[in-house]
């Protein structure tokens, strides 16, 4: 991350700066998604949409923005000819409590009022549902900032003529709709607003002078919040949180105080503090979200310290504990390892500012967030956003029950001489089946996050994986896997399209954590079935180099495909249907029996 752009957002110096964080941004030679944004307007977005580029090329996505013209965002949404030339991957409605035509008036009656509240919805679900109609891409919607005025006093509040009580019920028939709907996300501006003090963010000034929906030194947090939401959409978002012990879950040091001496707990303003921030670090975990332990400790003063009878976190909700005495960035890097994800999709939280510089200096893309002051850990890891989530689905809050149920299953693991005993051993149980709505928003997830086993890191919405599960021209697999330590859920995905006599499979890719577990065998064993069955005669697979997939450049080598064309490091290979030989042999599919290992011909 850039450091002008670390949060806490500082509004003046990026204002000041942003042209040449601009220029340092696009000089980096980094890979980047590419993406068409359509910024649909209520007020002036230019100011936004230069802050917007700042905080997504930062985050490893490159737009090409379309703006409509001032105040036109519902003409654009419904009848606009450019924006369909365009043709967005997602859309931004920036509007604001100044796009709201018209407030109940005092002489209205509960009726009339309540006529006012449909009709104002009405028209935004107008512009959502004819959107969602041409282009079927995301859409991120504002919702409103409270009145600034209250005509009515506290009044405003709870009667039903108050502006106040109107805007409150608007939002919530927006987040209703975004309940409902999985490619519709709400930009809480509401909560922006008062975070950052609604007399300063609504100063009329701005409006009649600039037609901007906030002040200017709102304009960054805005841009930055709305940066975290596209990048979530994108599967940009952290998954994991690696913390320190002593002065960072709790007050003092445990291997000098003992577990009895430590400021953790309601008795002290200070064990407050630290007692609260747990309860945070808790509600992330509880929501999807790896908590591990990355501590100078004994093993055994750790364990104390984490069995605190005040604390609210314990050993169990870790799913991976290193506490010695080994340099942090060499823990912090065996630690992903050990959950199979890469180093730089886990943040770092450590009171030691020295520590917090070694892992960033020497483990690229780690980031760690400044905890100054144990008054402000909680506020300074919340604004980071770095765990926006685009969903929340049941895999996402089981996360950390499946990567504990993994490491026992590695620790098992340690007691067969024999891998194939070993994994025979584990009772495995897979469902692959073609894409159903329940896992639209988990295989959306999956294609935007992974990246070490995905061989062509194609990323897809879910409304485009809809789209290809309603087409005859493809073949679409999920793949969940279980075993008798538990549900991995769904943590495999393949794509297949239909080219003649030929199946090309333009997605496959399969979370880290069930690697080695002959999950891919499986799922190549139901797209070769699938394929014979569509009338194919062979597969075409594709191996796109990044960064990040080299783990995968031999799998079709491997699995006996012939390799027709190389392009440097890209590659083409083709494997014939006839007489295919299934490969997996250790997991039961579907509630079928084992499989015999025999060719098989479909």
């Amino acid at each position: 991350m850039h450091p002008l752009l670390r949060p806490p957002v500082k509004p003046e110096l990026i204002l000041r700066k942003k042209k040449g964080i601009l220029r340092e941004l696009r000089e980096e030679s980094v890979p980047r998604l590419r993406k068409r944004i359509a910024i649909l307007g209520g007020s002036t977005t230019q100011e936004l949409a230069a802050l917007l580029e700042l905080f997504l090329l930062d985050g490893g996505i490159e737009p090409v923005f379309y703006e409509s013209a001032f105040g036109l965002y519902y003409e654009e949404a419904m009848f606009g000819e450019e924006l369909g030339r365009f043709c967005p991957e997602l859309i931004l409605i920036h509007t604001s409590l100044r796009n709201v035509a018209r407030f109940p008036a005092m002489t209205d009656s509960p009726a009339v009022a309540e006529q006012r509240l449909d009709a104002e919805y009405g028209r935004f679900q107008a512009v959502w549902e004819r959107l969602r109609e041409r282009f079927a891409c995301p859409v991120i919607q504002n919702n409103f900032e409270l009145p600034f005025v209250r005509p009515l006093g506290n009044r405003d509040g709870w009667d039903y003529r108050g502006r106040t009580r109107f805007v409150r019920r608007l939002n919530e028939r927006f987040a209703a709709h975004a309940g409902a709907h999985s490619d519709f996300y709400i930009n809480d501006l509401c909560w922006l607003s008062a975070d950052f003090g609604l007399r300063q963010w609504s100063d009329p000034i701005y409006w009649h002078l600039y037609k901007y929906c906030c002040c200017p030194d709102a304009f960054p947090g805005l841009a930055y919040n709305t940066a975290a939401i596209i990048k979530a959409i994108y599967g940009k978002s952290k998954k994991g949180l690696v913390v320190d012990l002593d002065n960072t879950l709790w007050g003092g040091v445990v291997g000098e105080d003992g577990p009895e001496g430590l400021e953790l707990g309601q008795e002290t303003a200070e064990g407050q503090l630290y007692r609260e921030f747990q309860g945070y670090l808790l509600a992330l975990k509880e929501r999807g979200v790896l908590l591990a332990v990355d501590s100078k400790n004994d093993p055994g003063n750790a364990e104390a310290g984490l069995n605190h009878p005040s604390g609210l976190l314990r050993p169990r909700d870790f799913a991976c504990i290193r506490a010695n005495w080994e340099p942090k960035d060499r823990n912090f890097t065996w630690i992903a390892g050990e959950l199979g994800l890469l180093p730089e999709s886990l943040v770092f939280a450590d009171d030691n500012p020295a520590e917090r510089s070694i892992i960033a200096a020497q483990i690229p893309g780690v980031e760690a967030p400044a905890l100054d002051a144990p008054e402000r850990y909680l506020v300074t890891l919340d604004r980071c956003g770095f765990f926006e989530p685009a969903s929340l689905s049941d895999d996402d809050v089981k996360r950390g029950e499946m990567y504990r149920a993994n490491a026992e299953r590695v620790r098992q693991q340690g007691r067969f001489a024999n891998y194939q005993d070993y994994l025979l051993s584990l009772e495995m149980r897979a469902e692959i089946a073609p894409f159903a709505p329940v896992y639209l928003a988990r295989i959306a997830q999956l294609t935007n996050k992974s990246n070490q086993f995905n061989l062509t890191t194609r990323r897809y919405t879910e409304p485009e994986l809809r789209q290809f599960a309603g087409s005859p021209d493809y073949i679409t697999l999920y793949g969940k896997l279980d075993d008798h330590f538990g549900s991995n859920g769904v943590v495999s995905v393949v794509l297949g399209r239909r080219e003649g006599d030929t199946v090309d499979i333009v997605l496959w890719l399969m979370s880290c954590r069930v690697l080695r577990r002959n999950m891919e065998h499986a799922m190549l064993d139901a797209l070769a079935e699938r394929s014979v069955r569509a009338g194919a005669s062979r597969l075409r697979g594709f191996y796109f180099r990044t960064e990040k997939n080299g783990m995968v450049r031999h799998l079709y080598r491997d699995f006996g495909f012939s390799l027709t064309r190389e392009d440097g490091a890209d590659t083409v290979w083709e494997l014939p249907l006839s007489g295919y030989e299934k490969r997996n042999q250790v997991i039961r599919v579907n509630g079928e029996e084992e499989d015999d290992g025999q060719k098989t011909d479909f």
